[in-house]
């Protein structure tokens, strides 16, 4: 004999009821009083009502299409997995998501309207004798799962961000979300006002695709009202680092491509690693948005995609240094605050620049990762200065690097000419790469420090060279910028500059990255303009660039040049 629980059973009838009867417009109002009008009619335009929802536990699969059968609901395919009630489940019963077997059904009810719409059936399994019996308990009495949804569908990012920002306007309150792979879609749960006419709470937008980007800013005002969930991402951050930069040091991502999936024991073989620990690995980098589950398998995203070896734009040697050598003197970074100390130094014993020369596989990676930050760069080659040098200028590059900056203007404007400083080791790999895109017939190359800054050149670029230095060594570095400029020649300085309102920039977070590291700091604009002003040099303009990144436009200080803003 089947049986079903009555309390469930007259639940899911209720809610088919509620389904039939409303409509978008309708129900608009009753979730969010005051809403009417253009506003209102806007809603309607670009999302509609598309079901209602509940979580029952029959104990098998049988007793829940029993269920369904007596409240004349019937579902036309299998359950699926519900990742998004399974983690939100397992997170307030402080259970392992493996236990909790949730399933989502969707039988269709024709409405008073003429539409067709769903009934969202979310299943646990309750076995009898189940422990999870206190959670059906639960769950039954608070209804946490029970909501409303609206579909949008045409998920175009500022829709989906106005409807996000209409619902938060007449009083509903974000709580959580997620992506789904199993059938690509994103939900972004709110909680409903407090003077909502609706029985149902919660409600819940369903974006077809995969909008991560976006709930990720709608997650965080929903951590933002649980201060213990956000302490606890926050502690565990080192975590990511080190799943990032494991599966860039297995060469995972390199065995994975964006168009085919791949179960964790075929990754296992290609990459010689043990597979069920992998599969852990995997299963927290889904949640990061770095790989994504479907029923192929796993597959890289356009994020895990940088992490390939041969990825245009790779950023795995930044995952290589970042949890490598960075991270071990980020142990001592409080000793960095308590005593001023470089936390690098006091880990390695000698400063970076030291370290990595000495080691020629360090000094090559730490290169590489430079190179990987290329895409700050992106703009720069059209930048005025650039674009209207006259024909034969020559651009120095002071502390270029591997030459990934300067190429990238050769390339752009075969009119001009290049020259390049650096450490003796440094320049012959610049002179390597510069060879291989053709620029040598246009480049020289100088191996030197500082003070070698040759004289002549008609536009110079410091490129995130000054952050690496107290402000002592920075006026020095300018200085000797400054005499070899002639009055007309132009100065570059490539930064993150920080922000002055306390906005989030990346720059405040290398604020800390270099005084743990190298002692460096990073600087508000004005703090660079006095810097210049130190070394005969006047700020006469600032560029934004990608990743946070600012060009500033120094020239030598003078009649013409006074005044200028920032």
């Amino acid at each position: 004999m089947i049986t079903t629980s009555p309390g469930d059973t007259s639940r899911l009838r209720a809610t088919a009821d509620f389904v039939r009867e409303q409509d978008t417009a309708t129900l608009l109002p009753l979730l969010f009083p005051g809403l009417d009008g253009p506003e209102l009619r806007s809603l309607v335009e670009r999302c509609r009502f598309s079901h209602a929802a509940l979580l029952v536990f029959p104990p098998d699969r049988a007793a829940l299409d029993a269920m369904l059968t007596e409240c004349g609901l019937v579902a036309d395919a299998p359950p699926r997995p519900s990742v998004v009630v399974r983690r939100r489940l397992a997170a307030r019963h402080a259970r392992h998501a493996r236990e909790l077997d949730v399933g989502i059904l969707r039988p269709t009810v024709q409405c008073q309207d003429g539409a067709r719409r769903t009934v969202e059936v979310f299943a646990l399994t309750v076995p009898p004798g189940s422990d999870l019996g206190a959670v059906a308990a639960h769950e039954r009495e608070r209804q946490h799962e029970a909501h409303v949804a609206f579909e949008v569908p045409a998920p175009d990012p500022l829709v989906l961000r106005g409807l996000c920002a209409v619902f938060a306007q007449y009083g509903a309150v974000p709580d959580g979300g997620g992506h789904n792979p199993h059938e690509d879609g994103t939900v972004f749960y709110f909680t409903a006002p407090a003077d909502a006419k609706s029985p149902y709470t919660r409600v819940e937008l369903y974006a077809p695709g995969d909008h991560r980007d976006i709930l990720a800013a709608h997650l965080d005002g929903h951590r933002a009202r649980q201060p213990a969930e956000t302490l606890l991402r926050l502690l565990t951050g080192a975590w990511t680092t080190q799943a990032l930069t494991a599966f860039a040091r297995l060469e995972v991502a390199d065995a994975m491509d964006g168009e085919r999936g791949a179960d964790p024991a075929e990754l296992a073989r290609a990459t010689g690693v043990h597979a069920p620990n992998l599969a852990v690995l995997l299963r927290y980098l889904t949640m990061l948005g770095v790989v994504r589950e479907d029923r192929d398998g796993f597959r890289l995203t356009d994020v895990g995609g940088l992490l390939r070896t041969d990825a245009e734009g790779s950023m795995r040697p930044l995952a290589l240094m970042y949890g490598g050598p960075f991270y071990e003197s980020f142990a001592g970074l409080g000793h960095t605050v308590r005593t001023g100390e470089v936390a690098f130094e006091r880990r390695f014993g000698e400063n970076h620049f030291d370290h990595f020369a000495r080691d020629p596989e360090l000094a090559e990676l730490f290169d590489r990762s430079m190179a990987a930050g290329a895409r700050m760069f992106d703009p720069l080659p059209d930048h005025p200065v650039l674009a209207s040098a006259a024909d034969g200028a020559t651009v120095v590059d002071v502390a270029g690097g591997n030459g990934e900056l300067l190429g990238r203007i050769l390339s752009a404007h075969p009119r001009l000419n290049g020259l390049l400083l650096e450490r003796p080791r440094t320049v012959e790999t610049a002179r390597r790469l510069l060879d291989a895109a053709g620029h040598t017939a246009r480049c020289a190359f100088r191996a030197g420090d500082f003070a070698d800054v040759p004289a002549g050149g008609d536009v110079y670029i410091l490129s995130r060279v000054l952050h690496d230095w107290d402000d002592d060594r920075c006026r020095e570095i300018l200085r000797h910028c400054a005499r070899a400029m002639r009055d007309t020649a132009d100065l570059l300085v490539v930064e993150r500059v920080l922000p002055t309102d306390g906005s989030a920039s990346l720059a405040t977070a290398w604020d800390l990255h270099m005084m743990c590291n190298v002692g460096g700091r990073e600087r508000r604009a004005d703090h660079y303009a006095r810097l210049f002003a130190d070394a005969g040099l006047v700020l006469t303009g600032r560029t934004p660039l990608p990743l946070d990144g600012d060009v500033l436009h120094v020239r030598k200080a003078g009649p013409a040049h006074t005044g200028a803003g920032l």
